[in-house]
């Protein structure tokens, strides 16, 4: 309990203490049933948390990402039990929306609109892999009829949807821009100026509207400081990884390397 009470303040101090608790509750049931337990799908950030609760067991539970593919954003975390030896069964379904290009341009935030205007919670879909006239949907499979009879419409466009084996899922294409550059400060509006290629003000601006978000968690302000490792993420504009914070120059700016994902 001590531990569990560890954590949780450990979490409140950032307001996740209740993903931690739900996610605490299933590392204790999975330790008592010495089998598994599966989360519902979490975000990088949450991820963390189900890791760190882990790293707290000494050793008596294994985690597992299921995300549908290899290098998914949204998984669901899987507690195993070091005793248990058995198969883990998925619990995912794969599902392809189409539509005609001819006349509809839809956007990732059309179609997670139209789900969530279902009545789904995020929580119990993935990633959402855009791929023209089509995109590619990991649910639970549980959810999976429900969406196939339901979902006819994403926005003004009508649509159809077929479920298909996870093994058809296209992973997305992995580009990354390489950014060493020289900045001013370590400020959130500064770096994140300098790895998405806008202007400080802009950049401002779209911290402010909260499309800005540092470690998969809402922006705190512009002037927050950015550390190295951390992950910024700009709505419609990929992310960001501060790889290295390499030093001081001569004339008092600080030298970085970045990576932009997008």
């Amino acid at each position: 309990m001590a531990e569990r009470e560890k954590i949780l303040r450990y979490y409140r101090a950032s307001g996740d203490e209740a993903i931690a608790a739900q996610l605490l509750d299933l590392a204790e049931n999975t330790l008592r049933s010495r089998k598994y337990k599966i989360s519902d799908f979490l975000d990088p950030y949450g991820f963390t948390i189900a890791e760190t609760i882990v790293a707290h067991y000494d050793g008596r539970l294994v985690l597992q990402a299921l995300g549908g593919y290899e290098d998914a954003e949204r998984n669901k975390a899987v507690f195993i039990s070091n005793d248990y030896l058995g198969k883990v069964d998925s619990p995912l379904a794969a599902l392809q929306i189409s539509w005609d290009g001819r006349y509809d341009h839809l956007s990732h935030r059309d179609v997670l609109g139209a789900l969530i205007g279902l009545g789904i919670k995020r929580e119990v879909f993935g990633d959402i892999l855009m791929q023209g006239e089509q995109c590619q949907v990991i649910v639970d499979r549980a959810l999976a009829s429900f969406i196939l009879e339901n979902l006819t419409d994403v926005g003004s466009a009508r649509v159809s949807v077929a479920e298909i084996a996870l093994t058809d899922i296209v992973a997305p294409e992995k580009k990354v821009k390489e950014i060493k550059t020289t900045v001013a400060s370590l400020r959130l509006d500064v770096i994140a100026a300098a790895g998405f290629g806008v202007s400080r003000s802009r950049m401002a601006d779209e911290i402010a509207a909260d499309k800005v978000k540092v470690n998969w968690q809402s922006a705190k302000s512009s002037a927050q400081t950015v550390k190295q490792g951390d992950v910024l993420s700009m709505r419609g504009r990929g992310r960001v990884e501060v790889c290295e914070i390499i030093g001081q120059t001569k004339k008092g700016r600080t030298s970085i390397f970045l990576k932009r994902f997008i």
